[in-house]
């Protein structure tokens, strides 16, 4: 439900409820009553400040299907981008890096493959 992912980004934060609030300019009962799933209908313009405060988007809060702990992006993988960033690493690099993961993937199941025939 919306609240248990709210809950659950507030914390994974380090926010209190009081924080999160304050941040999103939501009150601070409302947002409570949002995680306890006490309201289950918020508007847009509710689930878009508490989205922004959380760096997530609308729709992951509204997703049913998303997986919380999947889908959040850790405060180790912020570290590891922003480091890698001042190191000069560009959008490009990642992504020619991120290509060349798929082609040793590629690679390593087609070795497979050939070792199982």
């Amino acid at each position: 439900m919306i609240g248990d992912k709210i809950k659950h980004l507030r914390t994974k934060k380090g926010y209190s409820v009081s924080g999160l609030a304050f941040k999103s300019n939501v009150s601070k009962s409302y947002l409570s009553n949002l995680e306890n799933n006490k309201k289950s209908n918020p508007s847009l313009d509710i689930l878009s400040k508490i989205a922004n405060t959380l760096d997530v988007s609308v729709d992951y809060l509204v997703d049913d299907q998303s997986d919380t702990k999947e889908k959040c992006l850790d405060q180790e993988w912020v570290n590891l981008i922003k480091e890698s960033i001042k190191e000069g690493m560009s959008k490009r690099d990642f992504s020619e890096f991120q290509v060349y993961l798929k082609f040793r993937k590629n690679l390593l199941e087609q070795n497979k493959n050939m070792i199982s025939k």
